[in-house]
């Protein structure tokens, strides 16, 4: 999902500094500095219009490495001073995204468009498609009043020369809940109240002005104490790095960790959970459903004797839990598919707890493929802290660490070959099937990103109680892809999954329940 351009190597740079200078003998002084050493005076200036604008740029993705807002920034602050308050931060925020005013582009409206292509031809095609009334023919030439436009597109699809053309503004066409969009200045601009944190902006804005704001500093101040710092590394991680799991243990640990756990650990307990309380669900239809149906057939009501609960039908589908964007989504735009969802918690969930019990006073870092874990970790007292990968790869840089030089160093536990797959489009729905005996219980259907489409779907399954097929257990993944399409992956999706499928291929299948 991530966007592979200049912007992510810029963003990349920044933090190699940062970590260096956090180990270095004056962070503040060196901190400071970063948007001089990287674009001196001299330099020919890359992509903007002059070496100030560029420096002013980098400075602003310097303050959101540091963890702090950019829509906060009061420019007269150096990055020395906010370097010292790095330092100094007992607390991080919530808000896990911030807008780079200085690089945001202000693009154009999103909106439909009428291209001097048109050739006004005698058919009217794009009148016919559009069923709002949108277009009008103007001295010979189609014409769209943007107030009745609905941006269906379909005059897009009507036109035979392609004269109509939808002009996109990049993080608001990849945001499937609206949740960014210009404000009064004219750039982009996050709504925390509607935002489900799944990075789609991130890796959509083609300028890299929608930044996550990283934790890796208050990593580095544990990794620095004398603290115990324990990664836990999501599956996903498995097909984004060279050498293979066990090396990259060893690697984590040369980097500052002290001990590593796999994610892929609590995946094979959330499958496991979530079969049995599927079968539980699943078994508890049937009867419902009698009683259901006998209270609708006594004098078309609800006949005595039957619970204020029964006046609902019987819940014929349940959703996966593992994915924090889903949850989000839920949570702040969907309580319709609330009922359907597992109970069962998240990998991470237990993994992390599996940690804190084995070490209570210990730090815990969980190595994400996404934004959208830092959400779930605020509301998560066992997780302390979120890196992404490109941090850890930043980090590994900063303090030269090869992989494929490193030890293979075992884990406390081998996970499953099942949980090892959660990482991709379809694997815990394979994974929770693959925990049962009768495997033939359970009739999948996979939502492979969410989106407004996939939005509206979820809640029509929702309204209708009913799921298409007759499927019984749908998996959402928030990303396309899964996993390996999280907004802070950095490798492609076709490669980590098949680094993925070897690594499971090596492994033992899941115990069934």
């Amino acid at each position: 999902m991530n966007n592979a351009g200049q912007a992510i190597h810029i963003k990349k740079e920044i933090l190699v500094r940062l970590i260096r200078a956090f180990f270095s003998d004056d962070f503040e002084e060196n901190t400071r500095l970063i948007p001089y050493d990287m674009r001196p005076k001299g330099m020919e200036v890359p992509y903007r219009c002059c070496v100030y604008k560029e420096r002013a740029i980098i400075k602003d993705r310097t303050i959101a490495g540091l963890g702090f807002a950019i829509e906060e920034d009061d420019e007269t602050v150096s990055l020395a001073k906010y370097a010292k308050r790095a330092l100094e931060r007992k607390e991080i925020s919530d808000k896990n995204l911030t807008v780079l005013q200085a690089a945001c582009k202000g693009c154009s409206t999103n909106r439909i468009y009428v291209t001097d292509l048109c050739q006004g031809c005698v058919a009217r095609p794009c009148t016919t498609a559009c069923k709002f009334g949108a277009i009008s023919i103007v001295n010979g030439k189609s014409v769209i009043d943007d107030s009745k436009c609905k941006k269906c597109k379909m005059c897009v699809n009507a036109c035979p020369y392609n004269a109509i053309v939808k002009i996109t503004v990049p993080c608001e066409d990849a945001c499937p809940v609206g949740a960014i969009k210009k404000d009064e200045t004219g750039f982009a601009s996050i709504d925390h109240e509607k935002c489900i944190n799944c990075g789609r902006c991130t890796a959509a804005c083609p300028f890299g002005a929608v930044h996550e704001r990283s934790q890796i500093i208050d990593i580095l101040k544990a990794i620095k104490s004398d603290k115990k710092v324990i990664a836990m590394i999501a599956p996903s991680i498995a097909g984004q790095f060279p050498g293979n799991i066990y090396q990259l243990k060893s690697a984590i640990k040369k980097a500052g960790f002290d001990d590593v756990y796999e994610v892929a650990q609590g995946a094979d307990i959330t499958a496991r959970n979530e079969a049995k309380e599927f079968t539980e669900r699943m078994e508890g239809v049937n009867e419902q459903n009698a009683e259901w149906l006998g209270a609708w057939v006594n004098e078309g009501g609800y006949g005595e004797g039957v619970n204020d609960d029964s006046n609902e039908a019987p819940k014929t589908f349940m959703t996966t839990s593992c994915c924090a964007g889903y949850n989000q989504l839920i949570k702040k735009h969907l309580p319709e598919i609330k009922p359907y969802v597992s109970d069962t918690k998240t990998p991470l969930y237990y993994t992390a707890e599996i940690v804190k019990k084995e070490f209570p006073d210990a730090v815990t870092v969980f190595v994400s493929p996404c934004v959208a874990k830092r959400a779930e970790s605020y509301e998560n007292e066992n997780v302390d802290y979120v890196m992404n990968y490109e941090e850890l790869g930043s980090l590994f840089i900063a303090r030269k660490v090869e992989i494929l030089e490193c030890e293979e160093e075992k884990y406390p536990v081998e996970s499953s070959k099942q949980a090892r797959c959660f990482g991709f489009t379809g694997g815990v729905a394979e994974s929770v099937k693959a925990s049962l005996r009768d495997e033939n219980s359970i009739k999948p259907l996979v939502i492979n990103g969410l989106n407004k489409e996939s939005i509206r779907q979820l809640k029509k399954y929702a309204t209708t109680n009913t799921c298409e097929g007759g499927c019984n257990l749908i998996e959402v993944m928030c990303c396309e892809g899964g996993c390996i399409g999280g907004n802070a992956t950095i490798n492609n999706q076709k490669t980590a999954k098949k680094l993925i499928d070897t690594l499971a291929s090596q492994s033992e299948d899941i115990e069934k329940i």
